[in-house]
């Protein structure tokens, strides 16, 4: 680490990290220097925000130099690892000491032939937690952290879409899945997509200043970093249910609001007939498939009115709505108001906090 710069990895156990790290007076400058593992099959999207946010504010103008804050990109043995789109990225070299870094991100994506286990990477990341620099899990890097038993006791972030992936996977967590990314001591994990993106300019923030993160935003053509709290834009059906194949459902159900499962072609989908599938519900959760499904595109809907200014006719549409007639009706019938009133409902408490 850079001779006479205070180490920010250094924490107390449990201690919120976020009031440790308070956000400078403009024009204040720290060195900013982060360790970037790429796992295989990583998500291009939030790696590449993510590294835009910090090449921006890291020097005047758009010159790319490593000037304020720096960035390496290391992979086992420095090979080239290919994203998930099959777009391959070349890393600055091999795992070297994490010592050199303010905090280590790992980048995680595809999972459906299993966690990537590597001895190396596996080493270097357990080296860098007893070394007590801060490590940071984006999309589901979060899941490899928590594979090698650094995630014990912490809170933790995923997106909506991994929701049911990583309760499934870790059965003993309950993780945050309707935010941008939590911080919690020397834990920090998000969501990926663009959280990606404002994560990278609240650790900006901290270094460098405000005027650097958000130049480095408005350059991304963004308007302003989002806080961690805000919400993911999709409303996430959080209960909890016992029976896999009734997760697998619901998670189908989420991915595909727009376009609603016909409830034969659901249970199919999770090896069921649609009595079986009906009769899962109803224990269950109380309600039909049906319902369940209406619920979701409803608060999907909601949601949409209450954080964008989009035209009801297309949020209709983007719920798997007819039209916006049908939409407002349905809205009107489970939250007692029009989608005006809830729209204007919305806009008056933000104007009142």
């Amino acid at each position: 680490m850079t001779e006479g710069r205070q180490p920010v990895g250094t924490s107390t156990e449990g201690e919120d990290y976020a009031t440790r790290i308070p956000a400078l007076s403009e024009g204040a400058r720290r060195p900013l220097s982060v360790g970037l593992v790429i796992l295989p099959q990583f998500t291009l999207l939030p790696f590449a925000g993510f590294i835009d946010e910090l090449r921006l504010a890291a020097d005047e103008g758009d010159r790319s130099r490593q000037a304020g804050c720096r960035w390496t990109v290391m992979t086992p043995g420095g090979a080239p690892v290919a994203a998930s789109c099959g777009t391959e990225v070349r890393p600055d070299g091999p795992f070297v000491d994490p010592s050199d870094f303010d905090y280590v991100a790992v980048f995680g994506g595809l999972i459906h032939e299993g966690l990537p286990v590597d001895a190396e990477q596996d080493a270097f990341l357990q080296r860098a937690a007893a070394r007590r620099v801060p490590l940071i899990g984006v999309c589901t890097g979060v899941f490899t952290l928590m594979r090698l038993g650094l995630m014990a006791g912490r809170r933790c972030c995923v997106s909506w879409y991994h929701y049911w992936d990583l309760v499934r996977t870790f059965p003993d967590v309950s993780p945050v899945a309707d935010q941008l990314y939590v911080i919690d001591g020397d834990r920090i994990t998000c969501a990926g997509g663009t959280g990606a993106i404002d994560l990278a300019a609240w650790l900006v923030e901290r270094h460098l200043g405000r005027a650097s993160a958000q130049k480095a935003i408005q350059i991304l053509i963004a308007d302003q970093a989002r806080p961690a709290d805000a919400p993911q834009p999709h409303a996430v059906f959080g209960t909890k249910v016992s029976d896999p194949r009734l997760r697998r459902a619901l998670s189908l159900m989420e991915q595909s609001v727009a376009q609603p499962w016909p409830v034969d072609k659901l249970a199919a989908a999770v090896g069921l007939s649609r009595r079986q599938l009906e009769r899962l519900f109803r224990v269950e959760l109380g309600v039909a498939p049906s319902q369940c499904q209406r619920s979701l595109r409803l608060h999907q809907g909601h949601w949409l009115l209450t954080h964008t200014d989009r035209p009801v006719t297309d949020i209709a549409y983007e719920c798997g709505f007819a039209d916006g007639s049908h939409f407002a009706r349905q809205l009107k019938a489970m939250f007692g108001a029009t989608p005006q009133a809830v729209r204007q409902m919305a806009l008056a408490r933000g104007a009142a906090g």
